[in-house]
């Protein structure tokens, strides 16, 4: 696609998937890993490519303009910070960073400066979830009654953070994009059942202004793999279900009427929405490459990062509350 100048720090089990794809669009440089065996992998899979542990040997290589991070969240600040110091943009896979404050500074940082920091909020590139949200604003399923998206399978356990932080991010994402609005407050509950600090499941709900209601359930305890969102509107619902091998995307033309003092239901078969079948993770990087080469604003931008950060922190502070629910400031979507 262009001359390589992507820098990639992380080449674990998702930044593999990074580097892949990075590659085929022509534009990986060099990988960082702390992991030989990693780099030697890479040089391997990736004929050309330069290969280094030294993180701030990328920071300091002038043909690398643009870093991408797909290290363990905790270290998600401090590295973004140093790579936008280092005058690179950045790509930092989800969450932004652990602390609203320190996503708050990367944005301050990166903004004024003409660098892209984009997150990797996956879902929203993925084509059932773009045609899904043009199905919700041209007004196809009507007022949007509720949401729901499950996340869960078994495996991935972490020990640096739980099923929330790790798992959630995505569907809050696509979540607060189909609304269209921050909710007004959320509520969490959680198990801890591995490790005694670190919820291995989480359900979190999301109360919006206007009565629409969401939920995310997530859990690395899950004995087979679910992936799926529920969008539900007085004319029709969606069903986007991402483990599905064909019909990821089935719109219902389902709903209730009232008359003569009784509901009737309305039923039919799915209608199986036609969807590209790119990687989303292709079109992502795709779409970073690109806001750098236009100078244009990434659809996951810092800002949208932001958003996600808010919940999870009010989520979390809901978590450690056993459920209370944490109100979010209309203006800002702090919690209080």
């Amino acid at each position: 696609m262009s001359q390589s100048f992507v820098g990639l720090a992380g080449a674990g089990r998702w930044g593999r998937n990074l580097a892949r794809n990075f590659y085929q669009l022509g534009a990986l440089h060099t990988v960082c890993d702390a992991n030989p065996n990693s780099l030697v992998e890479c040089q391997q899979m990736y004929p050309g490519v330069s290969v280094t542990t030294d993180f701030d040997g990328l920071l300091r290589d002038p043909h690398i303009r643009a870093i991408a991070l797909a290290t363990p969240a905790i270290s998600h600040y401090a590295l973004a910070s140093r790579a936008l110091s280092a005058g690179k943009h950045v790509y930092v896979e989800k969450p932004l960073a652990l602390d609203y404050s320190q996503g708050e500074a990367l944005a301050q940082q990166a903004n004024g400066t003409g660098l892209i920091l984009m997150v990797g909020h996956l879902l929203q590139y993925h084509p059932a979830v773009t045609s899904l949200l043009l199905l919700v604003r041209s007004g196809q399923l009507g007022t949007i009654h509720y949401l729901y998206s499950h996340r869960m399978n078994l495996g991935a356990i972490r020990t640096d953070e739980n099923a929330l932080w790790s798992l959630a991010p995505h569907d809050i994402s696509v979540l607060l994009a189909v609304v269209g609005a921050m909710p007004a407050r959320v509520s969490a509950i959680g198990g801890k059942y591995l490790q005694p600090a670190i919820e291995d499941e989480a359900v979190v709900n999301l109360a919006f202004d206007g009565g629409v209601q969401g939920q995310v359930m997530v859990s690395w305890l899950h004995p087979v793999k679910v992936q799926r969102l529920v969008v539900v509107g007085s004319k029709k619902a969606a069903v986007f279900d991402d483990v599905a091998t064909e019909s990821k995307l089935v719109l219902y033309d389902k709903g209730v009427t009232y008359a003569n003092g009784q509901f009737t239901t309305k039923h039919s078969e799915g209608e199986a929405v036609v969807i590209s079948n790119a990687e989303p993770l292709n079109l992502e990087c795709r779409h970073f490459l690109e806001c750098i080469a236009e100078g244009q604003r990434p659809r996951t931008d810092a800002e949208e990062g932001l958003r996600v950060l808010q919940v999870l922190e009010a989520s979390q502070r809901s978590l450690e509350a056993a459920g209370q629910w944490v109100a979010l400031s209309a203006k800002t979507g702090r919690h209080d």
